[in-house]
């Protein structure tokens, strides 16, 4: 039997050139009829909440649109309350809160994908660097009105708070204040930035925020001689704490599911870890 290099030779060049003609052609049509591939349409979502889970759903959203380039999740504040209350009636794919004491409502799932501590911020001339809880409690119930009563300048005391519906305030009073009233003598912010912004401004000024915010012009106090710090706040040590948690609904669109698992895989909670206590 002839060698394929013989027959070739025996074909001669015309015949080599009509069969590469025809082999050209073959490939063509067989590359012709395989499918494009699809690119998938866009999908955009809505978040909305608690703003002190803001700065790590930025984070969290960035990295998760690097992998799901086609999804866009826009992510806004107003309030853990308006964060659950949305999600529930259906105006929003993912609800924000940090203050869950009597879980999700009905139609909701609640997923927990960091722990943050609240830290107690004053303006970075104050000379007080540490207090008690009880200090803390008095201060914000209006007991001490002053700062000279701790050991500071003789300045008043401006309390900062929060509005009703906030996650933070809700978990502050309920672990610090123990039943006792926020002085109607405070100032309430309607954000987390807010609270950081005012007490950058004022000397006299003293509030309260999550760890994960950026404290720039202002100074965080130390409370039972303890940092709000993701080890402090993991081992125990710091007393201030709040979970963050994401509500979503069974029936949403399968993209949230996405962002859930990658917000709890080993990428997402390498995120959670910059600033807060990993959940994995």
């Amino acid at each position: 039997m002839l060698s394929l290099e013989a027959r070739l030779v025996g074909l001669g060049p015309g015949r080599l050139v009509l069969l590469g003609g025809v082999l050209a052609g073959v490939l063509l049509l067989l590359s012709a009829c395989r499918a494009p591939a699809e690119t998938p349409s866009p999908v955009y979502l809505e978040a909305a909440g608690a703003t002190a889970m803001l700065p790590l759903m930025e984070d969290l959203t960035a990295a998760f649109s690097q992998q799901h380039p086609h999804v866009s999740l826009d992510v806004s504040g107003g309030g853990s309350t308006l964060g659950q209350e949305m999600a529930a009636a259906g105006q929003v794919d993912v609800g924000l809160t940090c203050w869950l004491p009597d879980g999700p409502s009905p139609g909701l799932q609640a997923t927990i994908i960091a722990r943050d501590g609240i830290s107690v911020i004053v303006h970075p001339t104050n000379a007080i660097t540490g207090l008690t809880l009880i200090n803390v409690r008095d201060i914000f119930s209006g007991r001490i009105t002053d700062w000279r009563q701790l050991g500071g300048q003789s300045v008043p005391v401006q309390v900062i708070s929060r509005e009703d519906g906030s996650g933070t305030r809700a978990a502050f009073e309920s672990q610090c204040m123990q039943g006792r009233r926020v002085t109607p003598m405070a100032l309430v912010m309607p954000n987390s930035q807010a609270v950081v912004d005012y007490v950058a401004g004022d000397p006299q000024a003293v509030g309260y925020v999550s760890m994960g915010y950026d404290t720039a012009g202002t100074r965080i106090i130390a409370l039972e001689e303890m940092l709000p710090t993701p080890e402090n706040v993991s081992n125990g040590a710091y007393y201030l704490t709040q979970e963050l948690v994401v509500l979503t609904r069974s029936d949403g669109p399968a993209e949230v599911r996405a962002f859930l698992d990658f917000a709890l895989s080993p990428a997402g909670q390498s995120i959670v870890g910059r600033r807060y206590v990993r959940v994995r």
